[in-house]
Protein backbone atom coordinates (compact mmCIF):
# COMPACT_ATOMS: atom_id res chain seq x y z
CA UNK A 1 0.00 0.00 0.00
CA UNK A 2 2.98 2.68 0.98
CA UNK A 3 4.64 1.78 -2.57
CA UNK A 4 1.13 2.36 -4.58
CA UNK A 5 0.76 5.60 -2.57
CA UNK A 6 4.44 6.62 -2.71
CA UNK A 7 3.58 6.34 -6.68
CA UNK A 8 1.01 8.12 -6.96
CA UNK A 9 2.75 11.09 -5.34
CA UNK A 10 5.93 10.87 -7.06
CA UNK A 11 7.69 13.81 -8.15
CA UNK A 12 9.44 17.03 -6.78
CA UNK A 13 8.25 16.87 -2.72
CA UNK A 14 8.07 20.91 -2.51
CA UNK A 15 5.95 21.67 -4.95
CA UNK A 16 3.50 18.60 -3.70
CA UNK A 17 3.88 20.33 -0.24
CA UNK A 18 3.16 23.95 -1.83
CA UNK A 19 -0.05 22.64 -3.37
CA UNK A 20 -1.04 21.09 -0.65
CA UNK A 21 -0.92 23.51 1.83
CA UNK A 22 -3.01 26.46 -0.74
CA UNK A 23 -5.44 24.01 -0.87
CA UNK A 24 -6.24 23.48 2.72
CA UNK A 25 -5.80 27.24 2.88
CA UNK A 26 -8.65 27.32 -0.21
CA UNK A 27 -11.05 24.99 1.62
CA UNK A 28 -10.81 26.85 4.92
CA UNK A 29 -11.00 30.09 3.63
CA UNK A 30 -14.19 29.80 0.74
CA UNK A 31 -16.25 27.71 3.22
CA UNK A 32 -15.80 31.08 5.12
CA UNK A 33 -16.13 33.71 2.63
CA UNK A 34 -19.61 32.34 1.04
CA UNK A 35 -21.75 33.02 3.62
CA UNK A 36 -23.13 35.69 0.55
CA UNK A 37 -23.64 32.35 -1.38
CA UNK A 38 -25.22 30.16 0.86
CA UNK A 39 -27.55 32.92 1.74
CA UNK A 40 -28.73 33.15 -1.99
CA UNK A 41 -29.19 29.29 -2.33
CA UNK A 42 -30.07 28.47 1.20
CA UNK A 43 -27.91 25.28 1.18
CA UNK A 44 -25.23 25.84 3.90
CA UNK A 45 -22.81 23.01 2.17
CA UNK A 46 -23.70 23.33 -1.55
CA UNK A 47 -21.31 26.30 -1.97
CA UNK A 48 -18.08 24.26 -0.34
CA UNK A 49 -18.89 21.10 -1.55
CA UNK A 50 -19.11 22.17 -5.31
CA UNK A 51 -15.44 23.92 -4.49
CA UNK A 52 -14.05 20.49 -2.69
CA UNK A 53 -15.25 18.89 -5.77
CA UNK A 54 -13.32 20.62 -8.40
CA UNK A 55 -10.13 20.72 -6.39
CA UNK A 56 -10.80 16.44 -5.70
CA UNK A 57 -11.17 16.75 -9.62
CA UNK A 58 -7.87 19.41 -10.06
CA UNK A 59 -5.74 16.60 -8.22
CA UNK A 60 -7.01 13.73 -10.08
CA UNK A 61 -5.60 15.72 -13.42
CA UNK A 62 -2.71 16.97 -12.04
CA UNK A 63 -1.92 13.18 -11.10
CA UNK A 64 -2.78 12.00 -14.50
CA UNK A 65 -0.94 14.76 -16.26
CA UNK A 66 1.98 13.93 -13.62
CA UNK A 67 2.41 10.34 -15.02
CA UNK A 68 2.47 11.59 -18.68
CA UNK A 69 6.25 11.89 -20.71
CA UNK A 70 7.84 15.04 -21.00
CA UNK A 71 8.10 14.47 -24.67
CA UNK A 72 4.52 13.90 -24.93
CA UNK A 73 4.21 17.76 -24.33
CA UNK A 74 6.23 18.82 -27.45
CA UNK A 75 3.35 16.65 -29.46
CA UNK A 76 0.43 17.55 -27.44
CA UNK A 77 1.23 21.24 -28.99
CA UNK A 78 0.16 20.57 -32.46
CA UNK A 79 -3.29 19.53 -31.05
CA UNK A 80 -3.10 22.39 -28.17
CA UNK A 81 -2.07 25.62 -29.35
CA UNK A 82 -4.63 25.87 -32.50
CA UNK A 83 -7.24 24.28 -30.32
CA UNK A 84 -6.72 27.42 -27.98
CA UNK A 85 -6.82 29.39 -30.75
CA UNK A 86 -10.11 27.99 -32.01
CA UNK A 87 -11.55 28.68 -28.67
CA UNK A 88 -10.54 31.70 -27.96
CA UNK A 89 -12.26 32.80 -31.22
CA UNK A 90 -15.51 30.79 -30.78
CA UNK A 91 -15.87 32.63 -27.22
CA UNK A 92 -15.08 35.97 -28.85
CA UNK A 93 -18.34 35.74 -31.12
CA UNK A 94 -20.65 32.65 -29.65
CA UNK A 95 -19.34 32.54 -25.74
CA UNK A 96 -21.46 33.31 -23.11
CA UNK A 97 -21.60 36.77 -21.92
CA UNK A 98 -20.03 37.30 -18.06
CA UNK A 99 -19.82 41.57 -17.44
CA UNK A 100 -20.26 42.88 -21.14
CA UNK A 101 -17.53 40.10 -22.03
CA UNK A 102 -18.10 36.76 -23.27
CA UNK A 103 -15.28 34.33 -22.13
CA UNK A 104 -17.75 30.99 -21.36
CA UNK A 105 -18.25 28.00 -23.62
CA UNK A 106 -20.80 25.63 -22.20
CA UNK A 107 -20.47 21.71 -23.21
CA UNK A 108 -22.86 18.89 -22.19
CA UNK A 109 -23.94 21.38 -19.22
CA UNK A 110 -20.44 22.23 -17.90
CA UNK A 111 -19.31 25.55 -18.65
CA UNK A 112 -15.49 26.70 -18.41
CA UNK A 113 -13.03 29.43 -19.71
CA UNK A 114 -10.99 28.58 -22.86
CA UNK A 115 -8.76 31.61 -21.87
CA UNK A 116 -7.43 29.68 -18.84
CA UNK A 117 -6.55 26.88 -20.62
CA UNK A 118 -5.22 28.89 -23.22
CA UNK A 119 -2.64 30.43 -21.02
CA UNK A 120 -0.57 26.95 -20.71
CA UNK A 121 -0.90 26.45 -24.26
CA UNK A 122 0.77 30.06 -24.98
CA UNK A 123 3.64 29.26 -22.53
CA UNK A 124 3.99 26.00 -24.04
CA UNK A 125 3.97 27.61 -28.10
CA UNK A 126 6.73 29.27 -26.44
CA UNK A 127 8.84 26.70 -24.57
CA UNK A 128 8.79 24.54 -28.06
CA UNK A 129 9.60 28.03 -30.25
CA UNK A 130 12.59 29.24 -27.91
CA UNK A 131 13.83 25.27 -27.64
CA UNK A 132 13.36 24.97 -31.36
CA UNK A 133 15.50 28.13 -32.21
CA UNK A 134 18.87 26.57 -29.70
CA UNK A 135 20.56 23.57 -30.11
CA UNK A 136 21.67 21.27 -27.08
CA UNK A 137 25.28 22.97 -28.34
CA UNK A 138 24.24 26.40 -28.10
CA UNK A 139 24.80 28.20 -24.86
CA UNK A 140 22.36 31.46 -26.28
CA UNK A 141 19.49 31.31 -28.13
CA UNK A 142 19.13 32.29 -32.28
CA UNK A 143 19.04 36.31 -32.24
CA UNK A 144 15.38 35.77 -34.30
CA UNK A 145 14.38 33.99 -31.11
CA UNK A 146 12.17 36.74 -29.55
CA UNK A 147 10.54 37.78 -33.13
CA UNK A 148 9.52 34.03 -33.64
CA UNK A 149 8.10 33.78 -29.88
CA UNK A 150 6.40 36.94 -30.38
CA UNK A 151 4.65 35.94 -33.63
CA UNK A 152 3.90 32.43 -31.95
CA UNK A 153 2.27 34.12 -28.87
CA UNK A 154 0.40 37.13 -30.45
CA UNK A 155 -2.71 35.22 -31.71
CA UNK A 156 -3.60 33.67 -28.09
CA UNK A 157 -2.71 37.14 -26.11
CA UNK A 158 -4.42 39.24 -28.72
CA UNK A 159 -7.79 37.21 -28.79
CA UNK A 160 -7.94 37.51 -25.25
CA UNK A 161 -6.93 41.22 -24.41
CA UNK A 162 -10.08 41.94 -26.73
CA UNK A 163 -12.16 40.64 -23.65
CA UNK A 164 -9.75 41.08 -20.90
CA UNK A 165 -7.21 43.32 -21.13
CA UNK A 166 -5.54 42.51 -17.49
CA UNK A 167 -5.06 38.89 -18.80
CA UNK A 168 -3.73 39.82 -22.21
CA UNK A 169 -0.95 42.31 -20.27
CA UNK A 170 -0.03 39.85 -18.17
CA UNK A 171 0.93 36.86 -20.23
CA UNK A 172 2.49 39.46 -22.34
CA UNK A 173 4.64 39.83 -19.44
CA UNK A 174 4.89 36.03 -18.81
CA UNK A 175 6.28 35.66 -22.16
CA UNK A 176 8.77 38.07 -21.98
CA UNK A 177 10.15 36.87 -18.74
CA UNK A 178 10.51 33.00 -20.70
CA UNK A 179 12.56 34.83 -22.89
CA UNK A 180 14.14 36.33 -19.93
CA UNK A 181 14.98 33.35 -18.44
CA UNK A 182 15.81 31.49 -21.67
CA UNK A 183 18.84 33.28 -22.56
CA UNK A 184 17.15 36.63 -24.77
CA UNK A 185 19.52 39.48 -24.51
CA UNK A 186 18.03 42.49 -22.21
CA UNK A 187 18.52 44.96 -25.09
CA UNK A 188 16.14 43.03 -27.53
CA UNK A 189 13.24 42.64 -24.25
CA UNK A 190 14.29 46.16 -23.51
CA UNK A 191 13.07 46.75 -27.12
CA UNK A 192 9.48 45.54 -26.82
CA UNK A 193 8.98 47.08 -23.74
CA UNK A 194 9.66 50.26 -25.64
CA UNK A 195 7.79 49.31 -28.08
CA UNK A 196 4.57 48.42 -25.27
CA UNK A 197 5.03 51.92 -23.54
CA UNK A 198 4.59 53.49 -26.75
CA UNK A 199 1.70 51.33 -27.25
CA UNK A 200 -0.10 52.06 -24.00
CA UNK A 201 0.46 55.70 -24.25
CA UNK A 202 -1.85 55.63 -27.50
CA UNK A 203 -3.97 53.64 -26.25
CA UNK A 204 -4.33 55.47 -23.08
CA UNK A 205 -4.78 58.67 -25.53
CA UNK A 206 -7.93 56.83 -27.55
CA UNK A 207 -9.53 55.19 -24.25
CA UNK A 208 -9.34 59.10 -23.15
CA UNK A 209 -11.55 60.55 -26.02
CA UNK A 210 -14.23 57.86 -25.77
CA UNK A 211 -17.38 59.45 -24.44
CA UNK A 212 -17.96 58.60 -20.81
CA UNK A 213 -21.24 56.46 -20.25
CA UNK A 214 -23.06 56.13 -17.10
CA UNK A 215 -21.12 53.56 -14.57
CA UNK A 216 -24.25 52.25 -13.09
CA UNK A 217 -24.88 50.58 -16.87
CA UNK A 218 -21.53 49.23 -17.00
CA UNK A 219 -21.66 47.50 -13.80
CA UNK A 220 -25.36 46.46 -14.04
CA UNK A 221 -24.74 43.08 -14.97
CA UNK A 222 -21.93 43.01 -12.05
CA UNK A 223 -19.53 45.42 -10.16
CA UNK A 224 -16.23 44.80 -11.29
CA UNK A 225 -14.15 42.59 -14.41
CA UNK A 226 -14.23 39.63 -12.23
CA UNK A 227 -14.22 35.54 -12.47
CA UNK A 228 -17.89 34.95 -12.23
CA UNK A 229 -19.43 31.60 -11.00
CA UNK A 230 -20.56 29.39 -13.84
CA UNK A 231 -24.19 29.92 -12.36
CA UNK A 232 -23.60 33.66 -12.93
CA UNK A 233 -22.77 33.79 -16.23
CA UNK A 234 -25.34 34.24 -19.10
CA UNK A 235 -26.23 34.80 -22.53
CA UNK A 236 -25.39 38.29 -24.52
CA UNK A 237 -27.28 40.64 -27.49
CA UNK A 238 -25.91 39.98 -30.73
CA UNK A 239 -23.32 43.36 -31.69
CA UNK A 240 -21.21 43.56 -34.98
CA UNK A 241 -17.75 43.06 -35.41
CA UNK A 242 -16.46 46.61 -34.28
CA UNK A 243 -18.80 46.80 -31.28
CA UNK A 244 -17.25 43.31 -29.97
CA UNK A 245 -13.70 44.15 -30.45
CA UNK A 246 -14.41 47.43 -29.10
CA UNK A 247 -17.37 47.21 -26.65
CA UNK A 248 -14.87 46.82 -23.32
CA UNK A 249 -12.77 50.27 -23.90
CA UNK A 250 -15.23 52.37 -21.92
CA UNK A 251 -14.88 50.10 -19.06
CA UNK A 252 -11.45 50.08 -19.40
CA UNK A 253 -11.57 53.95 -19.28
CA UNK A 254 -13.70 54.11 -16.12
CA UNK A 255 -11.33 51.47 -14.09
CA UNK A 256 -8.51 53.65 -14.64
CA UNK A 257 -10.40 56.66 -13.43
CA UNK A 258 -11.12 55.16 -10.88
CA UNK A 259 -7.84 53.85 -9.44
CA UNK A 260 -6.21 56.73 -10.26
CA UNK A 261 -8.76 59.68 -8.58
CA UNK A 262 -9.98 57.34 -5.97
CA UNK A 263 -7.01 57.99 -3.72
CA UNK A 264 -7.47 61.56 -3.73
CA UNK A 265 -10.86 61.12 -2.43
CA UNK A 266 -11.52 63.67 0.94
CA UNK A 267 -12.00 60.43 3.57
CA UNK A 268 -14.86 62.63 5.23
CA UNK A 269 -17.05 63.10 1.90
CA UNK A 270 -16.03 59.15 0.57
CA UNK A 271 -19.11 57.50 0.02
CA UNK A 272 -19.06 53.74 -1.19
CA UNK A 273 -21.45 52.95 -4.45
CA UNK A 274 -21.52 50.51 -6.99
CA UNK A 275 -18.19 51.55 -8.91
CA UNK A 276 -16.20 51.70 -5.32
CA UNK A 277 -17.64 48.80 -3.69
CA UNK A 278 -15.30 46.06 -4.42
CA UNK A 279 -11.93 48.45 -3.46
CA UNK A 280 -13.82 50.10 -0.53
CA UNK A 281 -15.00 46.80 1.54
CA UNK A 282 -11.25 45.13 0.52
CA UNK A 283 -9.92 48.34 2.24
CA UNK A 284 -12.16 47.68 5.01
CA UNK A 285 -11.50 44.19 5.47
CA UNK A 286 -7.68 45.03 5.44
CA UNK A 287 -7.61 47.58 8.19
CA UNK A 288 -9.86 44.91 10.43
CA UNK A 289 -7.10 42.69 9.97
CA UNK A 290 -4.27 43.44 12.56
CA UNK A 291 -1.09 41.46 12.93
CA UNK A 292 -2.48 38.06 13.84
CA UNK A 293 -6.21 38.67 12.56
CA UNK A 294 -9.91 37.61 13.12
CA UNK A 295 -9.30 34.25 12.92
CA UNK A 296 -11.15 32.05 9.90
CA UNK A 297 -14.74 32.04 9.92
CA UNK A 298 -14.92 35.67 11.91
CA UNK A 299 -14.61 37.43 8.66
CA UNK A 300 -16.97 40.73 8.79
CA UNK A 301 -16.31 41.97 5.38
CA UNK A 302 -17.56 38.40 3.30
CA UNK A 303 -21.13 39.76 3.77
CA UNK A 304 -20.87 43.22 1.99
CA UNK A 305 -17.79 42.37 -0.52
CA UNK A 306 -18.71 41.20 -4.06
CA UNK A 307 -16.54 37.92 -4.97
CA UNK A 308 -15.32 37.95 -1.53
CA UNK A 309 -14.59 33.89 -2.21
CA UNK A 310 -12.84 34.35 -6.19
CA UNK A 311 -11.51 37.76 -6.93
CA UNK A 312 -11.00 39.49 -3.32
CA UNK A 313 -10.37 35.98 -1.37
CA UNK A 314 -6.89 37.67 -0.50
CA UNK A 315 -8.23 40.68 1.31
CA UNK A 316 -10.30 37.63 3.45
CA UNK A 317 -6.91 36.04 4.34
CA UNK A 318 -5.91 38.69 5.37
CA UNK A 319 -8.76 40.00 7.57
CA UNK A 320 -8.81 36.64 9.23
CA UNK A 321 -5.57 35.60 9.17
CA UNK A 322 -4.05 39.02 9.59
CA UNK A 323 -0.53 40.21 8.30
CA UNK A 324 1.56 37.21 9.03
CA UNK A 325 -0.93 34.58 6.90
CA UNK A 326 -1.07 36.75 4.17
CA UNK A 327 2.94 36.54 4.27
CA UNK A 328 2.50 33.30 4.99
CA UNK A 329 0.74 33.11 1.63
CA UNK A 330 3.46 35.18 -0.31
CA UNK A 331 5.82 32.75 0.90
CA UNK A 332 3.93 29.79 0.02
CA UNK A 333 3.75 30.91 -3.73
CA UNK A 334 7.37 32.05 -4.20
CA UNK A 335 8.39 28.32 -2.69
CA UNK A 336 6.29 27.16 -5.56
CA UNK A 337 8.39 29.43 -8.34
CA UNK A 338 11.55 28.43 -6.77
CA UNK A 339 10.64 24.57 -7.07
CA UNK A 340 9.83 25.23 -10.36
CA UNK A 341 13.33 26.78 -11.28
CA UNK A 342 15.05 23.95 -9.61
CA UNK A 343 13.06 21.35 -11.44
CA UNK A 344 13.93 23.64 -14.60
CA UNK A 345 18.01 23.55 -13.50
CA UNK A 346 18.01 19.92 -13.14
CA UNK A 347 16.81 18.89 -16.48
CA UNK A 348 19.07 18.23 -19.07
CA UNK A 349 17.41 19.72 -22.43
CA UNK A 350 16.04 23.04 -22.67
CA UNK A 351 12.39 22.42 -23.50
CA UNK A 352 11.59 20.79 -20.44
CA UNK A 353 13.31 23.48 -18.24
CA UNK A 354 11.78 26.28 -20.47
CA UNK A 355 7.99 24.17 -19.69
CA UNK A 356 8.59 23.86 -16.03
CA UNK A 357 9.77 27.71 -15.61
CA UNK A 358 7.16 29.17 -17.92
CA UNK A 359 4.36 27.71 -16.01
CA UNK A 360 5.72 28.06 -12.64
CA UNK A 361 6.51 31.84 -13.71
CA UNK A 362 2.62 32.36 -14.98
CA UNK A 363 1.05 30.62 -11.55
CA UNK A 364 2.94 33.08 -9.29
CA UNK A 365 2.17 36.26 -11.72
CA UNK A 366 -1.59 35.32 -11.28
CA UNK A 367 -1.34 35.01 -7.56
CA UNK A 368 1.17 38.24 -7.50
CA UNK A 369 -1.10 40.46 -9.68
CA UNK A 370 -4.00 39.01 -7.72
CA UNK A 371 -3.24 39.88 -4.19
CA UNK A 372 -1.56 43.34 -5.49
CA UNK A 373 -5.62 44.15 -6.60
CA UNK A 374 -6.62 43.52 -3.20
CA UNK A 375 -4.24 45.78 -1.47
CA UNK A 376 -4.84 48.52 -3.63
CA UNK A 377 -1.54 48.65 -5.60
CA UNK A 378 -3.01 47.53 -9.25
CA UNK A 379 -6.52 48.16 -11.11
CA UNK A 380 -9.45 45.82 -10.43
CA UNK A 381 -8.85 42.96 -12.75
CA UNK A 382 -10.64 39.66 -13.27
CA UNK A 383 -7.12 37.46 -11.49
CA UNK A 384 -8.26 34.68 -9.59
CA UNK A 385 -5.74 33.53 -6.83
CA UNK A 386 -4.17 30.21 -7.67
CA UNK A 387 -5.44 26.95 -5.96
CA UNK A 388 -7.77 29.71 -3.34
CA UNK A 389 -10.33 31.17 -5.38
CA UNK A 390 -13.48 29.67 -6.03
CA UNK A 391 -13.74 28.33 -8.87
CA UNK A 392 -13.79 25.58 -11.97
CA UNK A 393 -11.91 25.85 -14.86
CA UNK A 394 -9.17 27.40 -13.41
CA UNK A 395 -8.53 25.44 -10.70
CA UNK A 396 -8.60 22.77 -13.38
CA UNK A 397 -6.21 24.52 -15.70
CA UNK A 398 -3.86 25.33 -12.62
CA UNK A 399 -3.89 21.72 -11.42
CA UNK A 400 -2.72 20.63 -14.67
CA UNK A 401 0.19 23.22 -15.00
CA UNK A 402 1.39 21.90 -11.73
CA UNK A 403 0.86 18.27 -13.64
CA UNK A 404 3.34 18.95 -16.14
CA UNK A 405 6.07 20.56 -13.58
CA UNK A 406 5.70 17.21 -11.44
CA UNK A 407 6.22 15.23 -14.77
CA UNK A 408 9.18 17.21 -16.29
CA UNK A 409 10.55 16.73 -12.36
CA UNK A 410 9.93 12.71 -12.60
CA UNK A 411 10.64 11.97 -16.50
CA UNK A 412 13.02 14.98 -18.01
CA UNK A 413 16.82 13.87 -17.84
CA UNK A 414 18.82 15.26 -15.16
CA UNK A 415 21.95 16.87 -15.30
CA UNK A 416 24.57 15.22 -13.68
CA UNK A 417 25.47 17.56 -10.40
CA UNK A 418 28.87 18.86 -11.55
CA UNK A 419 27.05 20.31 -14.69
CA UNK A 420 24.08 21.80 -12.61
CA UNK A 421 26.54 23.61 -10.16
CA UNK A 422 28.47 24.89 -13.13
CA UNK A 423 25.40 26.07 -14.46
CA UNK A 424 24.88 27.46 -11.27
CA UNK A 425 27.72 29.67 -10.73
CA UNK A 426 27.60 30.90 -14.03
CA UNK A 427 23.85 32.36 -14.06
CA UNK A 428 25.37 34.09 -10.43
Amino acid sequence: MNFKIANIFKGDKGVWMVFFLLVCISILEVFSSTSTLTYKTGNYWAPILRHVGFLIGGLVLMVLTMHINYRSFKSIYYLVYPGAIFLLIYVLFLGEKTNEASRWISIFGFQFQPSEFAKGALVLAVAKVMSAMRTETEESPSPRTLKYVLIASSPIILLIVVENFSTGGLLLMVVLGMAFVGGVPLKQIGKVFGVLAILVVLGLCLILLIPNEEKAENNKQNLTEVTMTDQDTGKGKDKSMGEKLFHRASTWKNRIFDFVNGKEEDPKKYKINDDNRQVSYANIAIVKSDIVGKLPGNSWARDYLPQAYSDFIFAIILEELGIFGGIGIIFLYLVLLYRASIVAQECEHYFPALLAMGLGILIVAQAMFNMMVAVGLAPVTGQPLPFISRGGSSTLANCIYVGVILSISISAPKRNKGEAMVAKKSEN
